[in-house]
């Protein structure tokens, strides 16, 4: 008989093609993953994997395997949550993940300290990534980012609206000029948005308004596009107040409201009604925003 925790091992690998991807997933190193791989491999008598070049791939055994793997992990995942809620006190243990930019103005803010004070028995981890976490396989038990949910079982309340604007470099411009109006972006070198970043509306925006232009990098997250205007590379929309303390930094058009992005933060249906989950995401409804947007608590 196997071990039934070995399956998140296998699902792991199954959904991200490498040893290395899945460790991360799963917060554990990558020898543990190779050897409950392997474990789970010895019970059933098959080989579920096979090396290729770049990763790994799911053999013919895998992939029959798989799809009766997939309904177990959520139905252990379902049972966690429903678990979460029976407890009757606001105690334990949260995870929250956020992007970097967001959680940085988080952490920075003291925020968390300001949570704390008020519920001294519940314990706040902050994960911060560039990718957008699944709740319903418990990566998180609340995520703060922005646009909407990613997986139809959450249940979120926005935040804020983070104005945007359209930035260059002080260099750049002494070196380029500046466009007079937004018409005039075509006839100088951006910063293109590419991977989960092509689908904010400021990307849109860029492709609509800089029809033409010279790609002078691509970037798939927000600290890396910030660097690349700031070295002069080209023109790009940032959040205004991550981009707007930068001294280095011009806003060319002043914020454009089409680029504005709403914060969300959320929770599984199945959380929703846990106390700490409860207590946490009301203390962001009242007390996140002006961190966002100015990086100050309010008095």
């Amino acid at each position: 008989m196997f071990d039934w925790n070995d399956l998140r091992h296998f699902l792991a690998v199954a959904r991200t093609g490498s040893l290395s991807a899945a460790a991360r997933s799963l917060r554990i190193d990558q020898s543990t993953v190779r050897r409950r791989l392997s474990a789970l491999e010895t019970a059933l008598g098959h080989a579920l994997v096979e090396k290729q070049s770049g990763g790994y791939r799911l053999t013919q055994q895998g992939q029959h395997l798989l799809p009766h793997a997939e309904p177990i992990d959520a139905a252990v995942q379902a049972f966690t949550r429903a678990s979460f809620g029976l407890g009757a006190d606001a105690l334990g243990h949260l995870r929250v993940a956020s992007l970097v930019t967001v959680g940085q103005r988080i952490i920075r803010s003291g925020f968390l300290d300001r949570f704390h004070a008020l519920h001294p028995g519940i314990t706040v981890e902050v994960l911060l990534g560039q990718e957008v976490v699944n709740l319903s396989t418990g990566e998180a038990d609340i995520a703060i980012r922005g646009g909407g949910p990613a997986e139809c079982a959450l249940v979120g309340r926005k935040i804020a609206e983070l104005p945007w604007a359209i930035y260059a470099s002080r260099s750049f411009i002494a070196r380029h000029g500046r466009p007079a109006t937004q018409s005039d972006l075509h006839a100088f070198p951006i910063i293109e948005f590419v991977g989960g970043l092509a689908k904010l509306p400021a990307a849109g925006w860029m492709k609509q308004h800089a029809t033409g232009a010279r790609i002078a990098a691509r970037c798939d997250n927000i600290p890396s596009a910030h660097l690349a205007v700031r070295s002069a590379a080209g023109i790009a929309p940032l959040p205004a107040v991550h981009a707007g303390a930068d001294k280095e930094l011009v806003d060319l058009f002043g914020p454009v409201r089409q680029l504005d992005y709403p914060i969300f933060v959320f929770t599984h249906k199945d959380l929703r009604k846990t106390r700490r989950v409860g207590a946490f995401i009301d203390f962001c409804i009242h007390e996140l925003r002006p961190v966002l947007m100015t990086g100050t608590l309010r008095a």
